[in-house]
Protein backbone atom coordinates (compact mmCIF):
# COMPACT_ATOMS: atom_id res chain seq x y z
CA UNK A 1 0.00 0.00 0.00
CA UNK A 2 3.00 2.57 0.56
CA UNK A 3 4.57 1.54 -2.54
CA UNK A 4 1.37 2.60 -4.49
CA UNK A 5 0.89 5.57 -2.44
CA UNK A 6 4.38 6.48 -3.17
CA UNK A 7 3.96 5.89 -7.28
CA UNK A 8 0.51 7.74 -6.67
CA UNK A 9 2.69 10.58 -5.53
CA UNK A 10 5.09 10.58 -8.09
CA UNK A 11 2.61 10.27 -10.86
CA UNK A 12 0.84 13.38 -9.62
CA UNK A 13 4.29 15.36 -10.00
CA UNK A 14 5.44 13.64 -13.20
CA UNK A 15 1.84 14.42 -14.71
CA UNK A 16 1.60 18.07 -13.97
CA UNK A 17 1.18 20.00 -17.25
CA UNK A 18 4.75 21.38 -17.08
CA UNK A 19 6.47 18.36 -16.51
CA UNK A 20 5.00 16.54 -18.58
CA UNK A 21 5.70 19.13 -21.23
CA UNK A 22 9.47 18.69 -20.18
CA UNK A 23 9.01 14.56 -20.69
CA UNK A 24 7.91 15.17 -24.06
CA UNK A 25 10.55 17.63 -25.04
CA UNK A 26 12.95 14.60 -23.40
CA UNK A 27 11.83 12.13 -25.34
CA UNK A 28 11.67 13.97 -28.94
CA UNK A 29 14.70 15.07 -28.02
CA UNK A 30 16.12 11.70 -26.93
CA UNK A 31 14.72 10.41 -30.13
CA UNK A 32 16.48 12.84 -32.37
CA UNK A 33 19.77 12.13 -30.96
CA UNK A 34 19.40 8.80 -31.15
CA UNK A 35 18.62 8.83 -34.98
CA UNK A 36 21.80 11.33 -35.45
CA UNK A 37 25.23 9.55 -35.80
CA UNK A 38 27.52 11.63 -33.81
CA UNK A 39 25.76 12.69 -31.51
CA UNK A 40 24.39 10.38 -28.90
CA UNK A 41 23.02 11.08 -25.46
CA UNK A 42 25.54 11.92 -23.89
CA UNK A 43 27.03 15.04 -26.03
CA UNK A 44 23.28 16.20 -26.03
CA UNK A 45 22.79 16.09 -22.24
CA UNK A 46 26.16 17.95 -22.26
CA UNK A 47 25.17 20.75 -24.42
CA UNK A 48 21.46 21.16 -22.96
CA UNK A 49 22.19 20.89 -19.40
CA UNK A 50 22.84 24.50 -18.44
CA UNK A 51 19.33 25.21 -20.34
CA UNK A 52 17.77 22.94 -17.18
CA UNK A 53 19.29 24.92 -14.77
CA UNK A 54 16.12 27.46 -15.13
CA UNK A 55 13.94 24.78 -14.12
CA UNK A 56 12.49 23.44 -11.65
CA UNK A 57 14.61 20.23 -10.22
CA UNK A 58 11.80 17.83 -10.71
CA UNK A 59 11.54 19.26 -14.65
CA UNK A 60 15.18 18.90 -15.28
CA UNK A 61 15.64 15.41 -14.26
CA UNK A 62 12.42 14.80 -15.92
CA UNK A 63 13.54 16.27 -19.09
CA UNK A 64 17.00 14.46 -19.04
CA UNK A 65 16.11 11.26 -18.00
CA UNK A 66 13.55 11.43 -21.17
CA UNK A 67 16.70 12.30 -23.59
CA UNK A 68 18.76 9.37 -21.84
CA UNK A 69 15.84 6.45 -22.41
CA UNK A 70 14.51 8.26 -25.76
CA UNK A 71 18.05 7.97 -27.58
CA UNK A 72 17.69 4.13 -26.94
CA UNK A 73 14.53 4.21 -29.12
CA UNK A 74 15.82 6.69 -31.68
CA UNK A 75 19.56 4.57 -32.19
CA UNK A 76 17.42 1.52 -33.21
CA UNK A 77 15.25 3.23 -35.88
CA UNK A 78 18.72 4.30 -37.86
CA UNK A 79 19.95 0.80 -37.08
CA UNK A 80 17.13 -0.96 -38.72
CA UNK A 81 16.73 1.31 -41.89
CA UNK A 82 20.36 2.39 -42.47
CA UNK A 83 22.69 0.30 -41.12
CA UNK A 84 23.87 3.40 -39.30
CA UNK A 85 23.10 2.87 -35.13
CA UNK A 86 22.94 6.39 -33.92
CA UNK A 87 23.79 5.30 -30.14
CA UNK A 88 26.35 2.74 -29.14
CA UNK A 89 24.13 0.40 -27.71
CA UNK A 90 22.33 0.00 -30.83
CA UNK A 91 24.95 -1.27 -32.57
CA UNK A 92 23.64 -5.24 -31.79
CA UNK A 93 20.49 -4.03 -33.01
CA UNK A 94 21.46 -3.01 -36.65
CA UNK A 95 23.61 -7.09 -36.65
CA UNK A 96 19.91 -8.38 -37.50
CA UNK A 97 17.93 -5.69 -37.55
CA UNK A 98 19.92 -4.31 -41.09
CA UNK A 99 19.43 -7.51 -42.69
CA UNK A 100 15.44 -7.84 -41.95
CA UNK A 101 15.10 -4.46 -43.68
CA UNK A 102 17.32 -5.75 -46.45
CA UNK A 103 14.55 -8.71 -46.28
CA UNK A 104 11.52 -6.65 -47.00
CA UNK A 105 10.65 -6.48 -42.96
CA UNK A 106 11.90 -3.17 -41.99
CA UNK A 107 8.50 -2.60 -40.80
CA UNK A 108 8.32 -5.84 -38.53
CA UNK A 109 11.87 -4.90 -36.83
CA UNK A 110 10.86 -1.48 -36.19
CA UNK A 111 7.18 -3.25 -34.64
CA UNK A 112 9.70 -5.33 -32.35
CA UNK A 113 11.81 -2.98 -31.33
CA UNK A 114 9.42 -0.47 -30.45
CA UNK A 115 7.41 -2.63 -28.51
CA UNK A 116 10.30 -4.45 -26.81
CA UNK A 117 11.91 -0.81 -26.36
CA UNK A 118 8.16 -0.23 -24.43
CA UNK A 119 7.72 -3.67 -22.34
CA UNK A 120 11.75 -3.55 -21.02
CA UNK A 121 11.00 -0.12 -20.35
CA UNK A 122 7.63 -0.59 -18.38
CA UNK A 123 9.22 -3.54 -16.99
CA UNK A 124 12.86 -1.58 -15.49
CA UNK A 125 10.92 1.09 -13.97
CA UNK A 126 8.59 -1.37 -12.29
CA UNK A 127 11.84 -2.73 -10.72
CA UNK A 128 13.09 0.52 -9.98
CA UNK A 129 9.53 1.63 -7.78
CA UNK A 130 10.28 -1.89 -5.97
CA UNK A 131 13.78 -1.96 -5.23
CA UNK A 132 14.91 1.47 -4.85
CA UNK A 133 12.95 2.23 -1.61
CA UNK A 134 14.86 -1.35 0.02
CA UNK A 135 18.27 0.26 -1.23
CA UNK A 136 17.16 3.31 0.18
CA UNK A 137 16.53 2.24 3.11
CA UNK A 138 20.14 0.44 3.19
CA UNK A 139 21.59 3.51 2.21
CA UNK A 140 20.28 5.89 5.03
CA UNK A 141 22.47 3.38 7.49
CA UNK A 142 25.74 3.90 5.84
CA UNK A 143 28.06 6.42 7.29
CA UNK A 144 31.02 7.88 6.05
CA UNK A 145 33.46 4.77 5.79
CA UNK A 146 30.65 2.90 4.07
CA UNK A 147 30.21 5.63 1.80
CA UNK A 148 33.93 6.07 0.84
CA UNK A 149 34.00 2.63 0.20
CA UNK A 150 31.28 2.40 -1.90
CA UNK A 151 32.14 4.84 -4.23
CA UNK A 152 35.67 3.28 -4.43
CA UNK A 153 33.96 0.51 -5.40
CA UNK A 154 32.11 2.39 -8.17
CA UNK A 155 35.51 4.17 -9.48
CA UNK A 156 36.98 0.20 -9.50
CA UNK A 157 34.02 -1.01 -11.36
CA UNK A 158 34.29 1.78 -14.12
CA UNK A 159 37.91 0.53 -14.73
CA UNK A 160 37.21 -3.15 -14.80
CA UNK A 161 34.39 -2.12 -17.44
CA UNK A 162 36.11 0.55 -19.33
CA UNK A 163 37.40 -0.77 -22.73
CA UNK A 164 41.26 -1.54 -23.42
CA UNK A 165 43.54 -1.46 -21.09
CA UNK A 166 43.58 -1.31 -17.27
CA UNK A 167 46.21 0.42 -16.38
CA UNK A 168 45.10 3.33 -19.26
CA UNK A 169 41.90 3.38 -17.81
CA UNK A 170 43.12 3.33 -13.93
CA UNK A 171 45.81 6.43 -14.89
CA UNK A 172 42.27 8.29 -16.50
CA UNK A 173 40.88 7.91 -12.76
CA UNK A 174 43.35 8.88 -11.17
CA UNK A 175 43.43 11.87 -13.30
CA UNK A 176 39.91 12.66 -12.58
CA UNK A 177 40.54 12.18 -8.95
CA UNK A 178 43.15 15.09 -9.24
CA UNK A 179 41.00 17.36 -11.08
CA UNK A 180 38.64 17.31 -8.86
CA UNK A 181 40.40 18.35 -6.00
CA UNK A 182 41.41 21.67 -7.77
CA UNK A 183 40.23 25.04 -6.06
CA UNK A 184 39.69 25.74 -2.33
CA UNK A 185 40.03 22.83 0.35
CA UNK A 186 36.57 23.32 2.39
CA UNK A 187 38.40 22.19 5.41
CA UNK A 188 41.59 23.82 5.68
CA UNK A 189 40.63 26.88 3.11
CA UNK A 190 44.43 25.98 1.45
CA UNK A 191 44.19 26.53 -2.53
CA UNK A 192 45.15 23.55 -4.31
CA UNK A 193 46.46 23.37 -7.80
CA UNK A 194 44.87 26.60 -9.05
CA UNK A 195 48.24 28.14 -10.28
CA UNK A 196 47.31 31.51 -8.52
CA UNK A 197 44.26 31.72 -11.06
CA UNK A 198 40.54 33.21 -9.36
CA UNK A 199 38.81 31.19 -11.98
CA UNK A 200 40.10 27.52 -10.55
CA UNK A 201 39.48 28.51 -6.67
CA UNK A 202 36.16 26.94 -7.26
CA UNK A 203 37.50 24.10 -9.00
CA UNK A 204 36.70 22.40 -12.73
CA UNK A 205 32.54 23.33 -13.81
CA UNK A 206 31.78 19.62 -14.09
CA UNK A 207 29.72 20.55 -16.98
CA UNK A 208 32.20 22.37 -19.18
CA UNK A 209 34.38 19.26 -18.84
CA UNK A 210 31.65 16.87 -20.14
CA UNK A 211 29.81 19.14 -22.91
CA UNK A 212 34.06 19.43 -24.34
CA UNK A 213 34.77 16.01 -24.12
CA UNK A 214 31.29 14.87 -25.37
CA UNK A 215 30.21 17.65 -27.28
CA UNK A 216 33.20 19.10 -28.96
CA UNK A 217 35.37 16.01 -28.69
CA UNK A 218 32.74 14.00 -30.76
CA UNK A 219 31.94 16.59 -33.35
CA UNK A 220 35.90 16.66 -33.94
CA UNK A 221 36.44 13.17 -34.27
CA UNK A 222 33.43 13.33 -36.66
CA UNK A 223 35.08 15.55 -39.05
CA UNK A 224 37.99 13.69 -38.89
CA UNK A 225 35.62 10.17 -40.44
CA UNK A 226 34.18 12.30 -42.92
CA UNK A 227 30.70 12.26 -43.81
CA UNK A 228 28.41 8.70 -43.76
CA UNK A 229 26.51 6.82 -46.34
CA UNK A 230 22.90 7.44 -44.97
CA UNK A 231 20.31 6.09 -47.93
CA UNK A 232 17.79 4.35 -45.73
CA UNK A 233 15.72 1.60 -46.69
CA UNK A 234 11.37 2.93 -47.13
CA UNK A 235 8.43 1.59 -44.97
CA UNK A 236 5.41 1.92 -46.09
CA UNK A 237 2.91 2.47 -43.01
CA UNK A 238 0.80 -0.57 -43.71
CA UNK A 239 3.86 -3.04 -42.38
CA UNK A 240 3.92 -0.51 -38.95
CA UNK A 241 0.94 -1.88 -38.24
CA UNK A 242 1.14 -4.62 -35.26
CA UNK A 243 0.08 -8.41 -35.89
CA UNK A 244 0.81 -10.42 -33.23
CA UNK A 245 1.27 -13.45 -35.27
CA UNK A 246 4.30 -12.00 -36.76
CA UNK A 247 5.22 -10.82 -32.94
CA UNK A 248 4.79 -13.69 -31.28
CA UNK A 249 8.59 -15.13 -32.19
CA UNK A 250 9.56 -12.34 -30.39
CA UNK A 251 7.84 -12.33 -26.66
CA UNK A 252 10.48 -14.49 -25.08
CA UNK A 253 13.43 -12.51 -26.13
CA UNK A 254 11.52 -9.49 -24.95
CA UNK A 255 11.03 -10.92 -21.55
CA UNK A 256 14.50 -12.43 -21.45
CA UNK A 257 15.92 -8.95 -22.95
CA UNK A 258 13.88 -7.16 -20.20
CA UNK A 259 14.75 -8.93 -17.07
CA UNK A 260 18.78 -9.13 -18.23
CA UNK A 261 18.97 -5.71 -18.64
CA UNK A 262 17.40 -4.80 -15.52
CA UNK A 263 19.74 -6.53 -14.22
CA UNK A 264 23.19 -5.80 -15.85
CA UNK A 265 21.56 -2.13 -15.57
CA UNK A 266 22.19 -1.74 -12.05
CA UNK A 267 25.81 -2.33 -12.02
CA UNK A 268 28.49 0.45 -12.18
CA UNK A 269 29.69 0.78 -15.92
CA UNK A 270 27.45 -1.63 -17.26
CA UNK A 271 23.68 -0.10 -18.62
CA UNK A 272 22.41 0.10 -22.19
CA UNK A 273 25.43 -1.32 -24.16
CA UNK A 274 26.29 -4.39 -21.66
CA UNK A 275 22.69 -5.33 -21.32
CA UNK A 276 22.70 -5.55 -25.56
CA UNK A 277 25.18 -7.67 -26.04
CA UNK A 278 24.82 -10.16 -23.35
CA UNK A 279 20.97 -10.57 -24.58
CA UNK A 280 22.43 -10.68 -27.67
CA UNK A 281 24.72 -13.49 -26.66
CA UNK A 282 21.80 -15.08 -24.93
CA UNK A 283 19.47 -15.04 -27.79
CA UNK A 284 22.04 -17.18 -29.53
CA UNK A 285 23.18 -19.36 -27.14
CA UNK A 286 18.78 -20.69 -26.50
CA UNK A 287 18.33 -20.40 -30.51
CA UNK A 288 17.63 -23.74 -32.56
CA UNK A 289 19.35 -22.82 -35.22
CA UNK A 290 22.25 -20.04 -34.14
CA UNK A 291 23.26 -19.82 -37.36
CA UNK A 292 20.21 -17.37 -38.59
CA UNK A 293 21.34 -14.92 -36.18
CA UNK A 294 23.38 -12.02 -38.77
CA UNK A 295 20.87 -12.96 -41.41
CA UNK A 296 18.06 -11.55 -40.14
CA UNK A 297 16.68 -12.97 -37.01
CA UNK A 298 14.08 -11.47 -35.28
CA UNK A 299 15.16 -12.46 -31.53
CA UNK A 300 18.75 -10.70 -32.42
CA UNK A 301 16.36 -8.03 -32.82
CA UNK A 302 14.10 -8.12 -29.77
CA UNK A 303 16.10 -9.48 -27.31
CA UNK A 304 19.14 -6.62 -27.43
CA UNK A 305 16.25 -3.78 -28.10
CA UNK A 306 14.53 -5.04 -24.88
CA UNK A 307 17.51 -5.10 -22.86
CA UNK A 308 19.24 -1.73 -23.66
CA UNK A 309 16.08 -0.11 -22.96
CA UNK A 310 15.91 -1.88 -19.67
CA UNK A 311 19.71 -1.27 -18.83
CA UNK A 312 19.26 2.37 -19.38
CA UNK A 313 16.33 2.94 -17.11
CA UNK A 314 17.53 0.43 -14.24
CA UNK A 315 20.96 2.68 -14.47
CA UNK A 316 19.23 5.62 -12.67
CA UNK A 317 18.94 2.85 -9.64
CA UNK A 318 22.44 3.98 -7.95
CA UNK A 319 22.33 7.07 -8.61
CA UNK A 320 19.16 7.65 -7.00
CA UNK A 321 19.56 5.41 -4.05
CA UNK A 322 23.15 5.64 -3.21
CA UNK A 323 24.41 8.65 -4.40
CA UNK A 324 26.86 6.56 -6.79
CA UNK A 325 26.91 7.46 -10.95
CA UNK A 326 26.61 4.45 -12.81
CA UNK A 327 27.78 5.73 -16.21
CA UNK A 328 28.64 9.04 -18.29
CA UNK A 329 25.36 10.13 -18.65
CA UNK A 330 24.76 9.30 -15.03
CA UNK A 331 27.85 11.65 -13.74
CA UNK A 332 26.17 14.26 -15.53
CA UNK A 333 22.61 13.49 -13.95
CA UNK A 334 24.45 13.67 -11.13
CA UNK A 335 25.73 17.10 -12.09
CA UNK A 336 22.74 18.25 -12.65
CA UNK A 337 21.01 17.31 -9.36
CA UNK A 338 24.42 18.62 -7.41
CA UNK A 339 23.66 22.11 -9.46
CA UNK A 340 19.99 22.03 -8.35
CA UNK A 341 20.99 22.02 -4.31
CA UNK A 342 20.13 18.21 -3.97
CA UNK A 343 23.05 15.63 -3.32
CA UNK A 344 22.58 12.59 -5.19
CA UNK A 345 21.62 9.36 -2.69
CA UNK A 346 19.02 8.70 -0.27
CA UNK A 347 18.48 11.44 1.29
CA UNK A 348 16.54 12.63 -1.53
CA UNK A 349 14.19 9.79 -1.15
CA UNK A 350 13.67 10.63 2.45
CA UNK A 351 13.46 14.66 2.10
CA UNK A 352 12.07 15.08 -1.10
CA UNK A 353 10.02 12.41 -2.11
CA UNK A 354 8.10 14.27 -5.06
CA UNK A 355 11.06 14.72 -6.77
CA UNK A 356 12.75 10.63 -6.52
CA UNK A 357 9.13 9.42 -7.14
CA UNK A 358 8.16 12.19 -9.90
CA UNK A 359 11.60 10.84 -11.70
CA UNK A 360 10.63 7.58 -11.60
CA UNK A 361 6.89 7.49 -12.38
CA UNK A 362 7.64 9.49 -15.50
CA UNK A 363 9.44 7.02 -17.10
CA UNK A 364 6.38 5.28 -17.65
CA UNK A 365 5.32 8.13 -19.44
CA UNK A 366 7.77 8.74 -21.36
CA UNK A 367 7.99 4.85 -22.57
CA UNK A 368 4.06 4.96 -23.51
CA UNK A 369 5.27 8.88 -25.38
CA UNK A 370 8.09 6.95 -26.81
CA UNK A 371 6.10 4.25 -28.90
CA UNK A 372 3.84 6.55 -30.21
CA UNK A 373 6.35 9.25 -31.40
CA UNK A 374 8.04 6.34 -32.57
CA UNK A 375 6.23 3.75 -35.12
CA UNK A 376 4.16 6.94 -37.07
CA UNK A 377 6.86 9.12 -37.24
CA UNK A 378 9.64 7.09 -38.79
CA UNK A 379 9.40 8.90 -42.04
CA UNK A 380 10.21 12.58 -40.30
CA UNK A 381 12.84 10.89 -38.08
CA UNK A 382 15.01 9.25 -40.76
CA UNK A 383 14.46 12.84 -42.70
CA UNK A 384 16.91 13.92 -40.22
CA UNK A 385 19.79 11.69 -41.88
CA UNK A 386 19.12 13.95 -44.65
CA UNK A 387 20.57 16.87 -43.20
CA UNK A 388 24.77 17.58 -43.95
CA UNK A 389 26.70 16.89 -41.07
CA UNK A 390 28.41 20.75 -42.21
CA UNK A 391 25.40 22.63 -41.08
CA UNK A 392 24.76 20.21 -37.76
CA UNK A 393 28.27 20.65 -36.58
CA UNK A 394 27.95 24.53 -36.05
CA UNK A 395 24.77 24.21 -34.43
CA UNK A 396 26.05 21.97 -31.92
CA UNK A 397 29.09 24.20 -31.42
CA UNK A 398 26.67 26.92 -30.97
CA UNK A 399 24.90 25.06 -28.13
CA UNK A 400 28.20 24.04 -26.37
CA UNK A 401 29.72 27.68 -26.19
CA UNK A 402 26.02 29.10 -24.95
CA UNK A 403 25.34 26.25 -22.72
CA UNK A 404 28.74 26.77 -20.93
CA UNK A 405 28.84 30.65 -21.14
CA UNK A 406 25.78 30.30 -19.20
CA UNK A 407 26.85 28.50 -16.10
CA UNK A 408 28.46 31.05 -14.31
CA UNK A 409 28.67 34.00 -17.42
CA UNK A 410 32.24 33.78 -17.70
CA UNK A 411 34.51 33.15 -20.86
CA UNK A 412 37.17 30.78 -18.55
CA UNK A 413 34.56 28.14 -19.11
CA UNK A 414 34.89 28.36 -22.79
CA UNK A 415 38.13 28.00 -22.16
CA UNK A 416 37.71 25.03 -20.10
CA UNK A 417 35.55 23.17 -23.03
CA UNK A 418 37.68 23.73 -25.75
CA UNK A 419 40.75 22.20 -23.44
CA UNK A 420 38.85 19.01 -22.52
CA UNK A 421 37.36 19.04 -25.92
CA UNK A 422 40.85 18.62 -27.26
CA UNK A 423 41.98 16.45 -24.52
CA UNK A 424 38.82 14.26 -24.91
CA UNK A 425 39.88 14.33 -28.40
CA UNK A 426 43.41 12.84 -27.89
CA UNK A 427 41.90 10.54 -25.32
CA UNK A 428 39.55 8.67 -28.24
CA UNK A 429 42.76 8.52 -30.38
CA UNK A 430 45.22 6.68 -27.84
CA UNK A 431 41.88 4.43 -26.89
CA UNK A 432 41.55 6.16 -23.24
CA UNK A 433 37.76 5.69 -22.34
CA UNK A 434 36.57 9.34 -20.52
CA UNK A 435 34.16 7.47 -18.35
CA UNK A 436 36.88 7.03 -15.55
CA UNK A 437 38.09 10.67 -15.60
CA UNK A 438 34.10 11.96 -15.29
CA UNK A 439 33.31 10.29 -12.13
CA UNK A 440 36.49 10.20 -10.98
CA UNK A 441 36.06 14.69 -11.24
CA UNK A 442 32.53 13.54 -9.22
CA UNK A 443 33.23 11.51 -6.96
CA UNK A 444 36.49 12.63 -6.06
CA UNK A 445 35.38 16.27 -3.82
CA UNK A 446 32.45 13.67 -2.40
CA UNK A 447 35.14 10.28 -1.40
CA UNK A 448 37.42 13.09 -0.02
CA UNK A 449 34.99 14.74 2.31
CA UNK A 450 34.31 11.40 3.60
CA UNK A 451 37.59 9.85 3.74
CA UNK A 452 38.37 12.53 6.07
CA UNK A 453 34.98 12.12 8.41
CA UNK A 454 35.85 8.48 8.43
CA UNK A 455 39.63 8.87 9.93
CA UNK A 456 37.80 11.44 12.53
CA UNK A 457 35.11 8.57 13.58
CA UNK A 458 38.81 6.15 13.99
CA UNK A 459 40.80 8.65 15.57
CA UNK A 460 43.19 8.24 12.41
CA UNK A 461 43.12 4.66 12.28
CA UNK A 462 42.47 3.53 8.50
CA UNK A 463 41.38 -0.47 10.30
CA UNK A 464 38.34 2.10 10.67
CA UNK A 465 37.41 0.66 7.29
CA UNK A 466 38.01 -2.71 7.54
CA UNK A 467 36.34 -2.89 11.58
CA UNK A 468 32.87 -2.50 9.52
CA UNK A 469 31.10 -5.30 7.97
CA UNK A 470 29.34 -3.45 5.12
CA UNK A 471 32.46 -1.29 4.05
CA UNK A 472 35.02 -4.18 4.32
CA UNK A 473 32.98 -6.33 1.73
CA UNK A 474 32.58 -3.27 -0.22
CA UNK A 475 36.40 -2.72 -0.59
CA UNK A 476 36.84 -6.52 -0.73
CA UNK A 477 34.92 -7.35 -3.79
CA UNK A 478 36.75 -3.63 -5.38
CA UNK A 479 39.79 -5.65 -4.71
CA UNK A 480 38.73 -9.03 -5.87
CA UNK A 481 37.27 -6.74 -9.39
CA UNK A 482 40.49 -5.03 -9.86
CA UNK A 483 42.30 -8.62 -9.09
CA UNK A 484 40.51 -10.58 -11.43
CA UNK A 485 40.54 -8.41 -14.29
CA UNK A 486 44.11 -7.71 -14.13
CA UNK A 487 44.94 -11.77 -14.94
CA UNK A 488 45.25 -11.85 -18.91
CA UNK A 489 43.12 -14.26 -20.20
CA UNK A 490 40.25 -12.36 -17.67
CA UNK A 491 41.35 -9.03 -19.58
CA UNK A 492 41.48 -10.54 -23.21
CA UNK A 493 37.58 -11.66 -22.70
CA UNK A 494 36.26 -8.33 -21.49
CA UNK A 495 38.02 -6.88 -24.36
CA UNK A 496 36.30 -9.05 -26.90
CA UNK A 497 33.09 -8.15 -24.98
CA UNK A 498 33.09 -4.49 -25.02
CA UNK A 499 35.21 -3.62 -27.87
CA UNK A 500 33.53 -5.84 -30.26
CA UNK A 501 31.12 -2.51 -31.15
CA UNK A 502 34.08 -0.87 -32.73
CA UNK A 503 34.71 -3.68 -35.82
CA UNK A 504 30.76 -3.76 -36.00
CA UNK A 505 30.87 0.66 -36.78
CA UNK A 506 33.75 -0.14 -39.15
CA UNK A 507 31.67 -2.49 -41.38
CA UNK A 508 28.23 -0.19 -40.87
CA UNK A 509 30.63 2.78 -42.39
CA UNK A 510 31.83 0.48 -45.13
CA UNK A 511 28.24 -0.80 -46.29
Amino acid sequence: MELLDQLLLGLSTAATLNNFLYCLAGCVLGTMVGILPGVGPAPAIAMLLPMTFTLDPAGALIMIAGIYYGAQYGGSTTAILVNLPGESSSVVTAIDGHQMARQGKAGLALQVAAIGSFVAGCFATLMIALFAPILTAAALRFSAPEYFSLMLLGLIASIVLAHGSVMRAIGMCVLGLLIGTIGIDLTTGTHRFDFGMIDLSDGIDIVAVAVGMFGLGEVIHELQNGPSNRKANSVPFRDLIPRFSLLRPAVKPIIRGSLIGSVLGILPGGGALLSAFASYAVEKKLAKDPTRFGKGAIEGVAGPESANNAGAQTSFVPLLTLGLPSNPIMALMAGAMIVHGLQPGPAIARDQPEIFWGVIASMWIGNLMLLVLNLPLVGIWVKLLSVPYKMLYPAILIFCGIGVFTLNNSAFDIYVMVFFGLLGYVFRILGAEPAPLLLGIILGPIMEENLRRAMLMGRGDPMVFIERPISATLLIIAILALIIVAIPAVSRKKDVALQEERPANHQFEES
